[in-house]
């Protein structure tokens, strides 16, 4: 199935001391590369966040940057080509994401509205899915600046795709940092 990427790339990292979190090296390769190279299958990728040299992908913000996943959401899906029906939304802090990450939940979206990793603890990952676009465009509040994303997504029909160990780790503390270094 043909798909477009979307890389949520900005927020504060607040836990972290307000560091470029997606420019944090996890393995020798940051965080940000990871989740782009996740993204080798789709048909164009779009980073939402502050532009970063060396990445080859579409680059825009939310018109009011900080406020949050759902207009980051928003901002990337003007990109999206209109021949492609599927969208894999990554965060760009996942030490884990591989490209058989975002096969599987693409291959997994099937005839519901989207697909979304879940963690061991049951915990459905909204910042590591795949999703139908049209169901996106719909579910979007008119208002995206500071909604919730577990909120907006959360009405869809979504299939649940198991983690594999690692995983859907995230890294939002320095102890997360540490731990994948």
């Amino acid at each position: 199935m043909r798909y477009a990427g979307i890389v949520v790339a900005g927020g504060s990292a607040r836990r972290l001391s307000g560091v470029d979190k997606p420019a944090l090296s996890v393995g020798g390769k940051p965080l940000l590369a990871r989740a782009i190279h996740a993204l080798d299958g789709a048909e164009r990728v779009i980073a939402v966040g502050p532009r970063r040299p060396g990445f080859d992908v579409v680059w825009t913000r939310e018109p009011v940057p900080g406020t949050g996943p759902v207009a980051a959401l928003a901002a990337g899906l003007v990109f999206v080509p209109d021949d492609v029906e599927v969208v894999a939304l990554l965060a760009a802090d996942l030490p884990g994401v591989r490209r058989s990450t975002v096969d599987k939940l693409v291959a997994a979206v099937g005839d519901g509205d989207g697909a979304v990793l879940v963690d061991a603890a049951g915990a459905r990952q909204w910042l590591l899915g795949a999703w139908r676009v049209a169901a996106l465009k719909t579910a979007l509040p008119e208002q995206v600046e500071n909604a919730a994303l577990r909120r907006v997504l959360g009405g869809l029909a979504v299939t649940e795709v198991s983690a594999e160990r690692g995983e859907a780790d995230d890294i939002d503390t320095p102890e997360d940092l540490e731990r994948h270094r």
